[in-house]
């Protein structure tokens, strides 16, 4: 049976060969030229947002942490509620367009792509919570893609916070999106007491979304709470 690329729906070619028939076959979901255009997160990255240290100025980079983090963790409204963000690819031409077409445009399957990479990065005895849309987008785009990341990696996800309508993060300025107001609440009897959670989202751009829903989290009684993106933007 052929496989095709998810993404440009090209043939995807194997090369057969007798040792192949022992090895156990895992589900290939791009073809190598989409495959290679998607970069992996490697090498210095700041100790909490995962931001490749190399693509820094030496001025923006403190300690093995970008200058975002460092005025964040600086900031006593903020410091100490996220305890680390973890990325699986930088944000690139190629990546963006995978994630519009996944996000805006309904493509579903779409979350298969990333599946084996995220399964191998959750941890058991952690609760995978998707960050929420609020009713109205929800509605609008027909799924939540964050919840769609845990499901298609084989894993429940917990559903522990609401979110408000409010205007999409993709329309706001940088300055708009680290001053946003709580768009997040705790739904009602849910209890977080020392548990560890790990709140799965797109992208992670200025951190403010994660860090808002951290707060609420570690408020709540939360032991710890991290961060899983696709994407360091």
């Amino acid at each position: 049976m052929s496989e095709y690329c998810l993404f440009c729906h090209e043939e995807i070619t194997s090369n057969t060969n007798w040792s192949s028939f022992f090895k156990v076959k895992t589900a290939t979901y791009l073809c190598p030229t989409c495959e290679a255009q998607l970069i992996k997160i490697e090498g210095d990255t700041c100790n909490i947002c995962n931001r490749p240290l190399e693509k820094l100025e030496p001025q923006f980079v403190i300690n093995s942490r970008c200058l975002d983090c460092v005025r964040w963790e600086e900031d006593e409204e903020w410091k100490g509620y996220l305890l680390k963000n973890e990325s699986l690819y930088e944000y690139n031409t190629f990546l963006k367009e995978i994630i519009s077409q996944y996000k805006f445009r309904g493509d579903y399957i779409l979350a298969k792509i990333f599946s084996t990479n995220i399964q191998q990065k959750l941890i058991s005895d952690t609760l995978f919570v998707p960050i929420p849309l609020s009713a109205e987008r929800q509605f609008e785009r027909g799924f939540n893609q964050s919840e769609a990341l845990i499901v298609e990696a084989g894993h429940s996800p917990t559903h522990l916070l609401e979110r408000t309508h409010s205007e999409k993060q993709s329309k706001k300025s940088r300055y708009d999106r680290i001053h946003i107001p709580q768009v997040f609440r705790l739904k009602e009897g849910r209890d977080v007491a020392d548990k560890a959670i790990l709140l799965i989202d797109d992208i992670y751009t200025t951190g403010s979304t994660l860090r808002h829903a951290a707060k609420i989290l570690m408020h709540a009684g939360a032991k710890s709470v991290s961060s899983l993106t696709i994407a360091r933007s």
